[in-house]
């Protein structure tokens, strides 16, 4: 078994690009040092930005090789992810709505600069008082047509736009959400294009440029406040690919629902997504490439048979810390992948296909609410695996937990995220009932009562076997988990559907249900997609070695869910309990590849150097790395 070998799995079908970045990353010293003051990390930052640009990388990404880019993106949180999200502003948002929602007058003029780093400019959609609900942004943008412009105005405090990137120092021009209204009329959300700096960097008349000052994290990004005191644009600044309007002031489109046009335009920046979620998995590769080469290095109480001092990793309980949360760090990672390649043959594609646009944007919102909850919980893990060493600066763990901390809200709320997620799967439930004949529907109700039955009595547990490490087993499993939660929603929802049902009160007493179903399905997807990986993987000893780590995700689930699996007679109580002998001997098996595991990540050794891992901590310092002293009044048993 190599490293090698493990890398080529993971880098899939975007190999070349990976191994450019890495290349690159090895070369370049993007690190922003401890203690830098806002003005200097923000400087930083966009010469790093600068430095990118020089690359050509962007004119890659709006040529044509989405995927590529997007790959490319996640990897620079292995560096600083400062920079990541100031990259993922300035060509993500910035430039991706313009490509996206712009025509070619737009991509024209504007495209080339932002690709050069030229023209910086940021994405103002989130308001002080909407986040999650865009589709009610209270901006204005009222057209004029005696002088052909739009007034975009901020009504109110609680319509500045609020934590834009770019927008408290660099940018120069914004993408503006607002409320089009022409000839008296609303027509939702549309997007325009509104100078706020001037060439010497001074804010341009009725625009109000404020900083969100130092954050949590991320203080490399410049996020920033804008509001618009009836600021002039002219008619040409609408990016109009989804909604025009005349010199009369004439509204077109050729979408004529509303909020079906509304969709359809978020529904184009879903590369965003995908990006974020993408660079929390980088930075939980990186966190846990970090914590199990110091559990390896650390050693802690000596062994009674040999009076030698064990590495930590060797324990149990640390081994419960970290190699689960790996497994399920490869998984989201080939999940991730699978949507990468669906995304880039997307965009690809001569012909627009609306039916895998949808699909690929329910599972980039339920991948990018599971991953970056993943990330945030693994990054504190392994920051706690680590002990006092984990929480010094120089060892990079308290940055990446404060950087990613943000994730979890920022391109969609993870919790409003699912809810869309369980919404689409509420939709496609309907659907396929609505398609039964009465023998159908028969036979359906029929398998509820039988269904009911078999879980008041215990007797499913009895139907439902298998080998645990079985995968058909392990998959039988989670499918039946996901059904079970859509159906039961399903049946909850049902009432408000009824005549003067209270609607809010319906929905607000089912949203943990709706949560559940929708992770639900993310679990079944993510198994789904390592299990693929896992097929495709040619050397029999790698794919031994990822076949274990699929079944240590697998189980980790299971085990995580077994209130629901026992719950619900999918599983004894007595089976219950094997899936966690399993977890713990899965986590015994693979503990002696725990390293190569890791290192398949094939991060460049210059970002993850720290004192750490060079053996300069104080050996006669415990570090507080969690291991319970029992072995002071008892030998180890």
């Amino acid at each position: 078994m190599t490293t090698t070998e493990l890398q080529k799995v993971l880098d899939g079908r975007f190999a070349e690009v990976r191994a450019d970045v890495r290349a690159q990353l090895t070369q370049e010293d993007m690190t922003a040092e401890p203690g830098l003051s806002l003005a200097e990390h923000r400087a930083l930052t966009l010469a790093n930005l600068r430095r990118l640009a020089a690359t050509g990388r962007p004119h890659r990404g709006f040529a044509g090789d989405v995927g590529g880019v997007v790959t490319a993106f996640a990897m620079l949180a292995w560096a600083d992810l400062s920079l990541l999200v100031k990259a993922g502003v300035q060509w993500g948002l910035f430039g991706g709505a313009i490509q996206a929602l712009g025509t070619e007058r737009h991509h024209a003029e504007h495209l080339p600069r932002i690709m050069d780093g030229e023209l910086l400019g940021c994405f103002a959609m989130t308001e002080t008082g909407h986040g999650s609900d865009v589709q009610n942004l209270r901006t204005t943008a009222t057209y004029d047509p005696r002088t052909q412009e739009f007034v975009v105005h901020t009504p109110d405090p609680s319509a500045r736009k609020d934590y834009i990137g770019n927008a408290a120092r660099d940018g120069h021009l914004a993408v503006v959400f607002a409320q089009l209204v022409t000839q008296g009329r609303g027509h939702g959300v549309h997007a325009l294009l509104v100078p706020i700096r001037d060439a010497q960097g001074r804010p341009m008349p009725g625009v109000t440029i404020g900083d969100c000052g130092h954050k949590a994290g991320l203080n490399g990004v410049d996020n920033g406040r804008l509001t618009f005191d009836h600021v002039r644009v002219p008619r040409t600044a609408l990016l109009n690919r989804f909604g025009d309007v005349a010199p009369d002031g004439t509204y077109t489109s050729p979408i004529a629902s509303e909020t079906r046009r509304f969709f359809t335009m978020l529904g184009t920046l879903v590369r965003g997504r995908i990006s974020v979620a993408g660079g929390a998995g980088a930075a939980a590769q990186k966190a846990l490439t970090l914590a199990i080469r110091y559990g390896d290095l650390r050693r802690q109480f000596a062994d009674p048979a040999t009076g030698e001092e064990r590495p930590v990793l060797d324990y149990l309980v640390h081994q419960r810390k970290l190699l689960p949360a790996l497994a399920t760090t490869y998984a989201l990672h080939f999940a991730q992948d699978e949507l990468v390649a669906e995304l880039h043959e997307l965009h690809a594609a001569a012909e627009p296909d609306e039916a895998r646009q949808r699909a690929l944007e329910t599972e980039a919102a339920g991948i990018k609410a599971v991953g970056t909850w993943h990330a945030t919980r693994t990054i504190q893990t392994c920051r706690e695996a680590c002990g006092g060493a984990g929480y010094l600066s120089a060892n990079l763990l308290p940055q990446l937990k404060a950087d990613t901390d943000v994730f979890t809200t920022f391109e969609g709320d993870n919790t409003v995220l699912l809810q869309l997620v369980a919404k689409t799967l509420l939709n496609e439930y309907g659907r396929r009932m609505a398609g039964l004949d009465l023998a159908g529907k028969a036979r359906l109700g029929a398998e509820l009562l039988a269904e009911f039955a078999l879980e008041r009595t215990g007797a499913r547990a009895l139907l439902v076997r298998g080998g645990l490490r079985d995968r058909a087993h392990q998959r039988r499993l989670l499918a039946a988990r996901e059904e079970h939660q859509i159906a039961t929603v399903a049946q909850r929802m049902r009432a408000a559907l009824k005549p003067g049902a209270d609607q809010f009160a319906i929905f607000n007493a089912a949203q943990d249900h709706l949560l559940a179903a929708a992770r639900a399905h993310v679990d079944r997807i993510v198994f789904d997609a390592f299990a693929r990986a896992v097929d495709r993987c040619a050397a029999p000893a790698t794919k031994a070695l990822l076949g274990k780590v699929l079944d240590l995700h697998a189980l980790s689930v299971i085990e995580a869910e077994a209130g629901f699996f026992t719950g619900h007679a999918y599983l004894s109580a007595t089976r219950a309990k094997a899936v966690t002998q399993e977890v713990n001997a899965l986590c015994a098996e693979l503990r002696p590849h725990a390293r190569e595991l890791v290192d398949a990540f094939g991060i460049p050794e210059r970002w993850l150097a720290c004192p750490m891992l060079a053996g300069e901590l104080d050996p006669a310092d415990d570090g507080g790395a969690g291991i319970p002293a029992v072995h002071e009044s008892a030998p180890l048993s």
